[in-house]
């Protein structure tokens, strides 16, 4: 009986099917998805372009603002399409290759979130061997094993979702395919997806949130004990308060996403909590450390005049 009706396509419901709402919403989230695009574009140009950025701290911001740009353009292009022509419909293999990149980068930017707290730690609590902890080498395999694990964990759940029967109805009461709704529609033994839901990814999210909490309560302990001065003391505070600003956004809602077991009424929390650390939070990313940066804002502004005195060359030439 499964086998006879087997699903090999899904609906994405989206958000809201009100339409006025819908109109609402999709002008919204397109300011956030260009916003995202132009603020993590313009990071990683100047960062790329700069050699005055071209440090560890830089280096690890750079491949943040890659993943918010990936991250957020994996899930809000689906839902853009669906406030325009209503719910979309996803094959099998496109939902569970939505699934993995969703996984995938989230789960990467979660461990590169721990690493550039340790970054920061290093630089602060130990600033004379600080060029030779995070040497250019060292600061390439911790970004490799960021990536490299972000794929692993993905992979695991794509690999464990491939492997379950869908039949019946096959409305996906989300924006995009994720893992929680799909175990809902799924006619097989699920018991082993959501122990890896369970505790995989809770570990995941949650042994890099721990590792950051530890390394900020050690950079505040050896600035209280260790210098004196309150200008000495707000330099490295600000310094760290974009990256805890960005921590909070991201860690927050998905613990309060995947670290609580799946049911009906969780689905219907689990869509804003989605919104937020997926199509929010990588849109705020770049006015948090540009607003909070000056090195970020100086180089932005340098490369900007840059441009500018370039063209208007160009114009005085075509004039003559």
């Amino acid at each position: 009986m499964c086998n006879q009706t087997r699903v090999g396509e899904f609906i994405l419901l989206g958000i809201t099917d009100v339409q006025g709402l819908q109109r609402f919403c999709f002008i919204t989230f397109l300011l956030l998805y260009l916003t995202c695009l132009l603020g993590n574009g313009a990071i990683v140009t100047v960062v790329i372009c700069e050699p005055r950025l071209h440090t560890p701290m830089y280096f690890f911001l750079g491949n943040l603002s890659c993943l918010d740009i990936f991250y957020s353009t994996v899930t809000v292009l689906k839902m853009l399409t669906g406030f325009l022509f209503g719910p979309q419909p996803i094959s099998l293999g496109e939902c569970l290759a939505q699934l993995h990149f969703f996984h995938f980068l989230g789960s990467t930017e979660a461990v590169l979130l721990a690493t550039m707290a340790y970054d920061r730690y290093v630089a602060i609590c130990n600033p004379l061997h600080y060029a030779l902890v995070m040497s250019p080498r060292t600061c390439l395999q911790l970004a490799g094993a960021c990536w490299s694990t972000g794929f692993v964990h993905a992979m695991m759940h794509s690999v464990m979702t491939s492997q379950l029967s869908f039949c019946g109805h096959n409305h996906i009461h989300h924006f995009f395919c994720d893992i929680k709704p799909l175990l809902n529609l799924a006619c097989s033994n699920t018991s082993l997806n959501m122990s890896l839901l369970n505790i995989v990814t809770t570990t995941i999210v949650l042994g890099p949130f721990t590792l950051t909490v530890l390394s900020y309560l050690y950079i505040i302990s050896f600035v209280v004990q260790n210098v004196r001065s309150q200008e000495g003391r707000w330099k490295p505070f600000s310094t760290c308060a974009s990256h805890l600003t960005v921590v909070a956004l991201l860690y927050m809602p998905v613990l309060f996403n995947y670290a609580q077991p799946s049911s009906g009424s969780s689905l219907d929390r689990d869509v804003p909590l989605s919104l937020l650390y997926s199509a929010v939070t990588p849109a705020l990313n770049p006015l948090i450390y540009t607003l909070r940066n000056q090195e970020v804002t100086s180089a932005l502004k340098k490369m900007l005049w840059r441009k500018l005195l370039r063209e208007g060359k160009g114009l005085n030439q075509g004039e003559d």
